[in-house]
């Protein structure tokens, strides 16, 4: 089976490429979707995030305190690497056993993950695809999507690496 990994910055249209390929009965692994899954079912991951970043890191219900983490992680590289370090390799477990339970006639799955090449999965993938769109169009689809201004887009964007370096290192 071809692994192919689908990847691109925010609002550059992945997932939408993502959901035509689901129509043509394609198999897709969302990567950003299981990591926020698994961070509130994976008990070896739940213990790490605590142990790094206080009890706190989970509400009442096991509810994961992004405020908290976002305020640790979101200006301190060394805590945000340390996060990563955690949650990258849950989410290859996932992919693995995910991709392990389709049909072995399968001819290619897709992996969308924004952070293809940061987090080093592209290299779980035979052949790794790079989704782009102008920086106007990237900024008004996430603009109205997520309800926030520009400058909360841009400031998501600069934790990415850009489509130039993506399209040179991948």
């Amino acid at each position: 089976m071809l692994k192919v990994g689908i990847t691109g910055g925010i609002g550059s249209g992945k997932t939408t490429i993502c959901r035509i390929f689901e129509t043509l009965g394609i198999p897709v692994f969302y990567a950003d979707t299981v990591a926020k899954e698994i961070m509130v079912n994976d008990t070896i991951l739940i213990q790490g995030v605590k142990d790094s970043f206080g009890e706190e890191s989970y509400l009442l219900g096991g509810i994961l305190n992004n405020k908290h983490i976002a305020g640790i992680v979101f200006n301190n590289e060394q805590e945000l690497a340390k996060l990563n370090a955690m949650v990258h390799p849950a989410v290859f477990r996932a992919f693995d056993n995910w991709a392990a339970q389709l049909p072995k006639d399968t001819p290619y799955i897709l992996k969308e993950a924004a952070l293809l090449f940061e987090s080093g999965s592209y290299k779980m993938c035979n052949k790794n695809i790079l989704v782009t769109a102008p920086l106007e169009l990237k900024l008004e689809r996430v603009m109205k999507r997520d309800g926030v201004t520009a400058d909360q887009v841009k400031a998501r964007m600069d934790k990415q690496f850009t489509d130039e370096k993506e399209d040179k290192d991948g």
